[in-house]
């Protein structure tokens, strides 16, 4: 028997049990068409329900945050009549506040003061016998009489002191709902409601302004008010139209969403689908029937054919097919030839994902590790330059007290001696700070060209003849608050790092521009000073790059270098508010990108390396001889108007107490000692009489420096302060607050406190 006439037997013995399978999938296609269309309704039933109430939510929010107004505790109606019809307006509602007697106290609909009636009809009464006042009430719909419209409210109970004192009801009307119906756009045939307890139309997808304020049907009312979960019914609209309906409770409030599907709807879906099936599976039984003959002669070597190809495209291959007439076999041959290319594709493209997601982690990584290593040294050298700062405080005090008693000579230069090496000390501290916290005394608004100017001429000097040094300054940059310090040894430590990519020598490149509107790299969109510092080194490997800005990281021979110059950069731009980029290609070189925001004060008048912007100047001259009446020898005349001033002294460091106490004793002022801002609040508030407040930031318990300013800035505003810093976590931004660095100059500390207790 031919194999076209043993296809066709197969074929005929197949039909009638495909027929019985082909009606037994309609039916089965039939019933879970009607389950799947009965979730999707309880899912967008559920769904609406949850939105209804995050907006009834949304407006509890407001009640009660006007609820908690201070205003309100206060007993301030005036001011919280303010508070609350603003916020009322936006939400397109009314706020009433009524006293536990339901009198209103006020309504934001009616001018201040205006004598008010008692509640409106909504039965918030009744469900506060029913539920109790201590919770979130809202009513059920009724017709507000003077709008004749209908509303509904909500209300929150006031507590003051732990005790219900009033009632703060939020008057809203049902079309906030009604616009929620319409922004669902429902299907047309559908009639969606919203219904308060009762069973009252709040809000309607269909003709809302006919039916909001009806009833349903009460055997419909009575079906809403013995549930207890989402349920599934028979019933009829309004408009007497036989539907499915779902009814769906809405949390906190009791009230019910209802969707209500047509029946013929609800059936149509399923038929189709079923019918659908149906038509799919006879033109399969056809077209079986006619492969069956049309396959019988050329099937079977390109079938063969097939299962060749179908190998190697299982190996992951290309398909190279050729046609073999037979449309079929040629289709599915054609669609496993765009397979194989597809899968070729994808797997190629996902091999890229795979490497941009596993560089994209490394590189998450590596800033996390970064951030954790420089948080973690900017710990350790804070809390040390604080310790130091404290200590070379004492011993500039103390040599400073020394140098203006000594008369001899030879003990004068060993003082000025001492006095040079702990000025490199307070240099070297400095410098710890660029991996520490904010140094506020430090930070100077400078002008960028000269600050620029500044740092080149250092650059110059440690780059050698062999590195040709090419600038390329915008006029007119920029002011940017930065410490001078930091700035300089930033550019220097990119500079030297530039000279040792390029032994040879090469050339150094170093440009500044204004960025108007950019948006660098973790950065908010603004105006920020550029800095570009390229070399034409060896560059870096992306596995050296990744790690270049870690902290003691190093390609360098030992004894060679460190590894904190670029991690010291990276610190100063973040410690300033900007950030730092670095781009390198080995063999063509490197760039670093500095972005520094914008200063919108002036520039500092004093050059970059005298005292910062911020530090008082010191006193230009000693007296040698102290005339009756004057200052001590060797301290500021500035001192001398001040003599009897009382400084209230803050500090928690017992040496320098003892040091700067006495100098300032020596220098005529009545100095009164706290050791901590406690203290010093508790002298101040039993009424010290105090001329001027010198306080440390860093200090042990509850109350800072800074917290003892505004302390003193509110409460006593014409008392002058001036704090002294060494590092602190938290920017000084009170007007009028003196800042000094520490370690300070004596004379600088005198000559500021004489001219601010001179001025009072």
């Amino acid at each position: 028997m031919r194999f076209r006439n043993r296809l066709l037997i197969l074929v005929v013995t197949l039909l009638v049990p495909s027929f019985i399978g082909a009606a037994l999938a309609v039916a089965y296609v039939y019933a879970e068409q009607q389950k799947d269309q009965e979730r999707n309704i309880a899912e967008t039933g559920r769904a609406f329900a949850l939105l209804i109430d995050n907006e009834m939510r949304h407006h509890e929010g407001i009640l009660r945050t006007l609820a908690a107004s201070p205003a309100l505790a206060g007993g301030d109606r005036a001011e919280f009549y303010e508070h609350a019809r603003r916020a009322a307006e936006g939400a397109d509602a009314v706020a009433i506040l009524y006293d536990l007697d339901g009198k209103a106290l006020l309504n934001t609909n009616r001018p201040f003061g205006t004598p008010l009636s008692g509640r409106d009809p909504s039965n918030l009464p009744a469900l506060m016998q029913r539920l109790g006042t201590d919770q979130t009430l809202i009513s059920d719909v009724f017709l507000a009489p003077r709008l004749q419209r209908y509303d509904f409210m909500m209300q929150v109970p006031v507590v003051v002191e732990g005790k219900t004192r009033y009632h703060l009801v939020l008057g809203m009307h049902v079309g906030i709902l009604q616009r929620l119906v319409q922004r669902q756009q429902f299907p047309a045939a559908w009639s969606v409601n919203v219904t308060d307890r009762n069973g009252r139309i709040a809000a309607r997808s269909r003709d809302p302004g006919h039916y909001v304020g009806t009833l349903l049907r009460e055997q419909t009312r009575r079906r809403l008010a013995a549930m207890t979960h989402e349920i599934f019914f028979d019933s009829k609209t309004l408009d007497g139209v036989p539907v499915r309906s779902l009814a769906s409770i809405v949390p906190n409030s009791q009230w019910k969403v209802l969707l209500s599907i047509p029946s013929t709807e609800v059936r149509r879906v399923p038929l189709e689908a079923a019918a659908l099936l149906a038509a799919m599976m006879a033109l399969l039984l056809v077209l079986a029937v006619a492969a069956g003959r049309w396959f019988a002669r050329r099937a079977v070597a390109p079938i063969e054919y097939l299962g060749r190809c179908a190998d190697r495209l299982a190996d992951g291959e290309e398909i190279p097919y050729r046609p073999h007439g037979l449309e079929e076999v040629d289709t599915v041959a054609w669609r496993m030839v765009e397979a194989s290319k597809q899968i070729r594709r994808s797997k190629r493209e996902l091999e890229h994902r795979v490497n941009e997601a596993i560089l994209a982690t490394e590189q998450a990584q590596g800033a996390l590790l970064r951030g954790q290593k420089l948080e973690s040294l900017g710990r350790l050298t804070a809390g040390i330059a604080h310790e130091f700062n404290n200590l070379l405080q004492t011993l500039t005090t103390a040599l400073q007290l020394a140098a203006m008693q000594a008369r001899e000579p030879n003990l004068q230069r060993l003082i000025e001696t001492c006095k040079r090496t702990v000025a490199r000390a307070t240099t070297l501290t400095g410098q710890l700070g660029s991996f520490g916290r904010v140094q506020e005394g430090r930070l100077v608004t400078v002008d960028a060209n000269a600050q620029l100017a500044s740092a080149l001429t250092l650059i110059r000097g440690a780059v050698g003849d062999k590195v040709a040094i090419e600038t390329a300054f915008e006029p007119g940059l920029w002011p940017v608050t930065v410490e001078p310090l930091q700035f300089d040894l930033a550019l220097l430590n990119l500079a030297i790092n530039a000279r040792d990519a390029m032994p040879a020598g090469g050339k150094l490149r170093i440009a500044a521009r204004k960025a108007a509107h950019a948006a660098p790299p973790g950065l908010a969109q603004g105006d920020y000073l550029h800095l570009t510092v390229s070399d034409e080194g060896v560059g870096m490997t992306p596995e050296i790059l990744a790690r270049a800005l870690d902290p003691f990281f190093t390609t360098k021979p030992t004894g060679q270098g460190t590894g904190l110059g670029l991690a010291q950069a990276y610190a100063f731009a973040n410690q300033a508010q900007g950030t730092l980029t670095l781009h390198s290609t080995p063999g063509k070189g490197t760039r670093v990108h500095i972005y520094l925001p914008r200063a919108h004060g002036p520039a500092a008048d004093t050059p970059p390396d005298t005292p910062p912007a911020g530090a008082p100047e010191t006193a230009s001259e000693t007296a040698s001889e102290p005339a009756p009446g004057t200052a001590p020898a060797g301290l500021p005349d500035a001192a001398a108007p001040s003599a009897g001033a009382t400084v209230l002294f803050v500090e928690d460091d017992a040496l320098v107490r003892e040091a700067v106490g006495e100098a300032l004793r020596a220098a005529g002022f009545d100095v009164r000692i706290a050791v901590n801002g406690e203290e010093a609040r508790a002298l101040l508030e039993r009424g010290a009489a105090v001329d001027i407040v010198f306080s440390d930031i860093v200090m042990p318990g509850s109350v800072s420096g800074i917290d003892l300013a505004a302390l003193v800035r509110e409460r006593w505003p014409a008392l002058p302060v001036v704090l002294a810093t060494g590092y602190t976590d938290r920017r000084v931004s009170i007007p009028g607050v003196n800042i000094l660095a520490k370690p300070y100059d004596l004379e600088q500390v005198i000559g500021l406190l004489g001219r601010l207790t001179g001025r009072r």
